[in-house]
């Protein structure tokens, strides 16, 4: 560059004076300093890297011999599950564009309650699959296409060869709901309960009315005794809680007692203000205890009067009132946790009172029996022959309570399913035997379109074998040769036909009952392309450099 005022010669031959400024490009500065930009194609082939990383981290936990993980985090707590969504959400993903991993598996749990390994799996062998054509140059938004057309032609099959189950025979329909609760637990660690848990998952199901609200069925864990020890109360029960002097003087069984719902603190308490009173004699001071005396009697008079036999409280009933409730008959039970009052005032009905004075029998729950039981070190107390609403209560036994904690994720998963297939009573054979015959389908329509269509639907189709082939491996199996019969099967018209885990072969799984509501399956393959869609969309990820640096400081460290 020339220096200020330098002459710059004309092809003329004349000579020009030029000014530094006209010569420099003007310089924009858009984003922060530091910001970390990265775009185009070697962003997109990053992004499906990073979520081929978190598939690895489920792969091997598919399926009835898949492989648990034990994760440990911060605080030093750990967890053992196989459980995809668990385990992802363990995982603390921090690369953005594989947190969208993380999320389809909560969605998968939150709608339909298991096929969160399936979805992860999918959506990272969508992206593996179609990893070759963005290398090539194809343009996203043609492989985004045809995924979306791949995935309708999906979901129509799937409502084409679904089987419909008779509601109308209630044997029928409970058959079918225990076998699907019986698939679903087949790949978690109670796998060798499955027929002793499906049929309790299944009895907690129909004991709920048409809403089927899950929160009406409780889960409640007792350390201690065998797994076949866990059974089901037809109604609610929770621990026992804290209690004073006087409280073994209560009678423990009622037959149809009126029971009193409480938010309210029935002890004689210090002021909880700092106070201050000035007495000048000892009869004023005798007239303030017998007023904080009268005021807890007062109340408790009109809870006795109102023809409760059990007090329920959610704050503490103190050892004075103990012995009132002991000395007429009644049971009471302070501190009882929010959930299992609210649960015991739907099922019993009834309504919290948050005051004694207006307590008639019209705002008191009632139940058939009410019974105070020693379960394993711990007492329950048990509501039973709820009126108002249909509820009950898992009471789960067992040894280390990591392996409690994934019986009660394996449960959580098979009760969800149960819910989905009496709401929904179409069912498809499991064990990859849909996922072979949805491949076939599209492999088969893609040979009938012209264009880069016939290649992306194929991928598509290649990527759905991805769930026999994963159980095959998980099982130790030859993946390659199973695959190969499968496809042949498959092509001759056995249509329902997948990996049998038990004999290392292939088997009819619907005549075998491995099956599974079919809005399982729509919702992985919904999710999955969705997810796949959205990460091929993304060609650059721009990282604010505050938030890069944030996690690198602790809670309360000074600034770097």
């Amino acid at each position: 560059a020339r220096s200020v005022g330098e002459s710059a010669r004309s092809p003329t031959g004349s000579t020009s004076f030029v000014p530094k400024m006209m010569l420099m490009k003007p310089q924009v500065l858009l984003l922060k300093e530091g910001t970390d930009t990265s775009q185009g194609k070697g962003q997109l082939i990053s992004n499906i890297t990073a979520c081929a990383a978190v598939v690895d981290a489920v792969r091997t936990t598919l399926g009835p011999r898949g492989l648990d993980k034990l994760i440990v985090d911060g605080q030093g707590k750990a967890t053992i599950s196989n459980d995809g969504a668990t385990i992802v959400n363990l995982l603390d993903v921090v690369h953005p564009a594989a947190k969208t991993l993380v999320d389809i598996a909560k969605s998968q749990d939150a709608e339909v309650g298991d096929g969160t390994t399936t979805v992860v799996l999918l959506a990272g062998e969508m992206l593996k699959e179609v990893k070759p054509f963005i290398e090539e140059g194809i343009h996203p938004q043609h492989i985004v296409r045809s995924f979306r057309k791949a995935t309708q032609l999906a979901l129509d099959k799937i409502k084409e060869i679904a089987v419909q189950v008779k509601k109308d025979d209630p044997k029928e329909q409970i058959r079918l709901l225990e076998k699907c609760a019986a698939t679903s637990l087949s790949s978690k660690l109670v796998a060798r309960q499955k027929e002793f848990f499906a049929s309790m998952v299944v009895e907690a199901v129909m004991h709920l009315d048409e809403q089927l609200q899950l929160s009406m069925i409780g889960m409640k864990k007792v350390k201690g005794g065998a797994l076949e020890d866990s059974f089901l109360v037809e109604g609610v029960a929770f621990k026992k809680t804290f209690s004073y002097a006087g409280f073994e003087m209560q009678p423990k069984k009622y037959t149809n007692p009126k029971i009193a719902l409480l938010n309210i603190e029935l002890e004689l308490k210090s002021e909880k203000d700092n106070a201050e009173i000035r007495l000048d004699n000892v009869e004023e001071y005798q007239a303030i205890v017998d007023a904080e005396w009268s005021i807890l009697y007062e109340k408790l008079d009109k809870i006795a009067k109102s023809g409760a036999k059990v007090v329920l409280s959610k704050l503490p009933i103190g050892d004075v009132a103990t012995q009132y409730f002991a000395d007429r008959d009644m049971f009471c039970a302070g501190r009882v946790p929010d959930e299992d009052l609210k649960r015991t005032m739907k099922a019993c009905g009834g309504s919290i009172q948050t005051t004694a004075n207006s307590l008639t029998e019209k705002q008191l729950g009632t139940c058939a029996t009410f019974e105070e039981q020693q379960i394993g070190g711990e007492r329950f107390n048990i509501f039973k022959g709820c009126p108002e609403a249909k509820t009950c209560t898992i009471i789960l036994r067992g040894g280390a309570e990591q392996f409690m904690d994934e019986t009660e994720r394996s449960l959580h998963d098979a009760i969800m399913i149960v819910r989905r297939a009496r709401k929904n009573d179409a069912v498809v054979a499991g064990g990859g035997a849909i996922d072979m015959e949805l491949s076939r389908v599209l492999r088969d329509y893609a040979r009938s379109v012209a264009g880069k269509d016939q290649l992306l639907i194929s991928a598509y189709a290649k990527a759905l074998e991805v769930v026999p082939r994963q159980l095959c491996d998980n099982a130790g199996f030859d993946s390659i040769g199973i695959l190969n019969k499968l496809r042949k099967k498959h092509a001759e018209g056995g249509v329902w036909f997948g990996v049998d885990i038990v004999n290392e072969d292939v088997a009819n799984n619907y005549e075998e009952y491995v099956w599974e509501p079919a809005i399982v399956k729509s919702n992985a393959l919904i999710a999955a392309s969705e997810a796949a869609c959205i990460i091929l969309s993304v060609d650059e990820t721009v990282r604010n450099p505050k938030s890069a640096s944030e996690p690198q400081n602790a809670p309360g460290a000074p600034p770097s």
